[in-house]
């Protein structure tokens, strides 16, 4: 068991492909979901505070706070779309951005890989900046973002995930704990 002996496109959309498996010595299919690669990114103002975003999500049926982020156009670097996504959700620019880690979205089912990024300090763009249909800036201060994390309003899994690879790297102080 463990080795792909046959693949197959089963479905697409524009967003995702269903694609069924066949594993050695099993003769049931195995199916997964190929997506785009996506960037999230912990970025923080000059006045010390987090940049979120709030959003209607369909699939959980309410509106979340999560991290800026998005998918990886194709010949996009990882970088670039953190970057990009940045700009075009909350109306920030960040010179460097540092990856913290790549982590897999979801082992049982989905292909792609989530590429976090860290940005210390960001600037707002120098001209002007339109916010995207559906999507609210939170700036919110980085003293209060543990306590969003314990009340659980911030609960996407793999964006608090981020917020660990943040913190190992870079310390309690990312969520306004003592390091």
């Amino acid at each position: 068991m463990g080795e792909i002996v046959d693949r197959k496109t089963e479905f697409s959309t524009p967003w995702f492909e269903l694609i069924s498996k066949r594993v050695a010595n099993d003769p049931a299919p195995f199916y997964s979901l190929r997506m785009l690669d996506y960037v999230a990114v912990v970025a923080f103002t000059r006045a010390d505070e987090i940049i979120l975003v709030r959003q209607y999500r369909p699939a959980v049926e309410r509106f979340t706070l999560e991290l800026p982020s998005g998918h990886v156009e194709k010949d996009e670097p990882p970088a670039e779309s953190a970057r990009r996504e940045l700009a075009e959700e909350c109306g920030f620019e960040a010179p460097q951005v540092e990856l913290i880690g790549t982590l897999l979205s979801d082992t049982g089912r989905n292909e792609n890989r989530l590429w976090a990024y860290f940005a210390g300090v960001v600037s707002p763009l120098a001209t002007g900046y339109l916010p995207e249909a559906g999507v609210e800036r939170v700036l919110l201060p980085r003293m209060k973002l543990a306590d969003l994390l314990a009340k659980g309003e911030f609960d996407f899994g793999l964006h608090v995930a981020v917020l660990m690879l943040a913190i190992l790297k870079h310390g309690g102080g990312v969520i306004g704990l003592k390091s």
